[in-house]
């Protein structure tokens, strides 16, 4: 009878990759799940998952994401201040013009898994308007989504 062992990641043993994704005129939700994906690193055959073995997530053109129907004007993000009374509302198309990054941002917080690791992973997203981004100098791999 042969020996098989369960593989089990380290933390120390965890490599990082940086990828790149354009979201001009890409579906809100196709963006999240593949930016979602590559952040859990579960398309890794070393994926464990109590240790965070994500990638790095470079998102350019956020402010161009693709929203199909009525969402624009039908779709509303809710924060609050932490008053009574200090709810607030937006809808999708008021939240492109002030903070266009946000869309995508709580999209793929809503797709992570709410344990200790999605602080992490969250910090591993850089979300950029335009298609600049700062990280030029760690070479990230550009992922087409369709």
């Amino acid at each position: 009878m042969a020996d098989y062992k369960t593989f089990s990641q380290k933390t120390a043993e965890v490599s990082r990759r940086w990828i790149l994704i354009d979201a001009e005129n890409v579906p809100l939700g196709r963006v999240s799940t593949a930016i979602t994906k590559y952040l859990i690193g579960k398309y890794k055959p070393t994926y464990t998952p109590h240790v965070d073995g994500g990638d790095y997530v470079v998102v350019i053109n956020a402010e161009k994401v693709a929203v199909t129907g009525n969402k624009e004007e039908a779709k509303i993000y809710y924060r609050h201040s932490g008053f009574p009374g200090g709810i607030k509302d937006a809808t999708l198309k008021e939240v492109r013009e002030k903070f266009p990054t946000r869309i995508i941002e709580n999209a793929v917080k809503g797709m992570l898994p709410k344990n200790k690791l999605s602080v992490g992973r969250m910090e591993r997203l850089k979300l950029f308007v335009g298609p600049e981004h700062a990280h030029t100098a760690q070479k990230p791999e550009k992922v087409e989504v369709k």
